[in-house]
């Protein structure tokens, strides 16, 4: 079994190779995922955001309203340091639990752990291979404008509050442009997924 870490900037791509991956007969496991189950309504991380933050980071039904909350806490590093405080801890609980799960049923496995802040976290010492994925500035600022309703000054906040794309290269084992044509693409994955396989 092969546990990788697989990152890269907001808006790099990363979801898309994650898919790639997934076809390519690897075990993906999604931290936003974990992160959106760790919140749900009356779960203790919920109720430890809600304490922290107040009732206005909430949707009419309760659910975190992450737009709210992301205005918050990507204006403070601060209030953003305490959010993954909150959060991380747990996902990382149920990311274990997920990796024996799946090299219990394969000995073999190549798990592939989506996470988008895996140096952020320290993540980076508890996986065996990293790849990262990347994309020009401009791109990513195009991307969350387009996708996620950014303002340029709100995608660029966003941007710095990660470490710098060009250190996360330089710390990966693989590195796969998030820009390239699909099909393009999809040859660097099979690439990369046929090293792990053989990876020792």
């Amino acid at each position: 079994m092969i546990l990788v870490g697989l990152t890269g900037g907001v808006a790099t791509g990363k979801t898309t190779v994650a898919k790639m991956f997934r076809r390519c007969g690897a075990v993906v496991i999604d931290a936003d995922r974990l992160a959106r189950e760790a919140v749900r309504p009356g779960k203790p991380a919920w109720r430890a955001i809600v304490r922290t933050f107040g009732k206005g980071v909430l949707n009419p039904d309760r659910t975190i309203d992450r737009h709210a909350l992301g205005a918050i806490v990507f204006h403070d590093m601060n209030k953003l340091r305490r959010l993954e405080r909150i959060i991380h801890p747990r996902v990382a609980r149920e990311q274990a639990r997920l990796t024996t799960q799946a090299a219990r049923q394969d000995p073999n496995v190549v798990v592939i752990y989506d996470v988008p802040l895996l140096f952020e976290a320290g993540i980076d010492k508890r996986v065996d291979k990293i790849i990262v994925v990347t994309a020009s500035r401009e791109t990513q600022i195009t991307r969350l404008k387009t996708r996620r309703g950014l303002t340029r000054p709100e995608a660029v906040r966003r941007i710095r509050s990660q470490i710098p794309l060009a250190e996360k290269v330089r710390r990966a084992d693989f590195v796969l442009r998030g820009t390239l044509t699909p099909a393009s693409l999809r040859q660097a994955v099979q690439s990369v997924m046929g090293a792990l396989r053989v990876s020792p």
